[in-house]
């Protein structure tokens, strides 16, 4: 819907009731021109007239027109429209208004995936559309939390550059000019001392993330192997112990056990590797996939796979690989 009846908001982007020391979003501008390098930034090309601003491509169904040279020019006056959207759903659409922190963190997580995978299929336009829609789930949550007294979206933003800049210290404070930033241990630096280690850690990452999480931190703390060899020999001892379950015949839930610690050790030599398990599994599916689906186009539309032998099966595989 249009924002032209705005007055009718109860809640309105420029009424904070718990405004603190956050910057405004139009504030911002300025902090990414002077972190961009001059020889980082991109040709400049044709500018948007009287704005400065480069043209973006209109997704399709996007109106052109009168209506759109009506669109706000900065930043600032962009992020409140956002906002006061927000604020109209809220107020005025059934399922929008009913929805609770529980309720939209799934979709959260849904766009973050559809984030990562305009990337991996290098769909620009799709991603410039994904992170529209993981922009709106920060709206629709620091809504919420503005409601309820929480705090508002200029904390989120102020709370995301405090903790950027206290972890560059490399680059915001000139006594640590040249130094190699360490997050770990910058991260660390900001939990209580007398909490674990593993303390802070999200229970609902997904398992093989928080795998590379916990044994980071482990390894912060001197836990950890001295070199990939060594993490190799526990692989090698964790599978045996997996075949030795499955030889005697043990029941589900030990072999699962055996079967999670190999897995945990694969995450630990990925990162010794400096490599994400998720990039690795990720493209071993797609090989997969792609194998799976040439040996369907060579088997023919006469014959199924599953009518096929065991033999030919491998042969096919073979060829698919080549």
């Amino acid at each position: 819907p249009g924002l032209e009846d705005q007055d009718a908001i109860d809640v309105r982007p420029g009424d904070r009731r718990l405004r603190r020391s956050g910057p405004r979003f139009g504030e911002l501008r300025p902090w990414c021109d002077h972190a961009q390098k001059e020889e980082d930034r991109e040709p400049p090309g044709p500018e948007r007239p009287g704005t400065g601003r480069r043209p973006i491509a209109p997704r399709p169904g996007r109106r052109t027109g009168s209506a759109a040279d009506e669109r706000p020019e900065t930043t600032e006056e962009e992020m409140e429209r956002l906002f006061g959207l927000m604020a109209r759903l809220r107020q005025d659409c059934p399922w929008d208004r009913v929805q609770t922190f529980e309720t939209i963190a799934p979709f959260t997580i849904e766009e973050a995936y559809e984030v990562a995978d305009a990337i991996a299929r290098e769909d620009f336009d799709a991603l410039r559309d994904e992170l529209g829609d993981l922009l709106f789930q920060v709206a629709f949550h620091a809504h919420l939390a503005d409601a309820r007294g929480y705090f508002d979206v200029e904390d989120v933003v102020g709370s995301i550059l405090d903790k950027m800049i206290r972890r560059h210290p490399h680059v915001f404070e000139p006594s640590a000019a040249g130094e190699r930033p360490d997050w770990e241990r910058a991260k660390a630096a900001e939990r209580p001392r007398t909490a674990s280690a593993l303390d802070g850690l999200p229970t609902a990452l997904p398992p093989l993330a928080r795998a590379a999480k916990l044994q980071r931190r482990a390894g912060a703390a001197g836990f950890d192997w001295a070199d990939v060899e060594g993490v190799l020999a526990k692989l090698g001892e964790e599978t045996a112990e997996l075949r030795e379950a499955l030889d005697a015949g043990e029941g589900t839930q030990r072999v699962e056990s055996e079967l999670g610690d190999v897995l945990f050790t694969c995450v630990n030599l990925a990162r010794r590797l400096d490599l994400s398990c998720d990039r690795a599994l990720a493209g071993a599916n797609r090989r997969f996939e792609q194998r799976f689906r040439t040996m369907e186009r060579l088997t023919g539309r006469g014959r199924r796979l599953e009518e096929r032998t065991p033999a030919e099966l491998d042969a096919l595989w073979e060829r698919a690989k080549e």
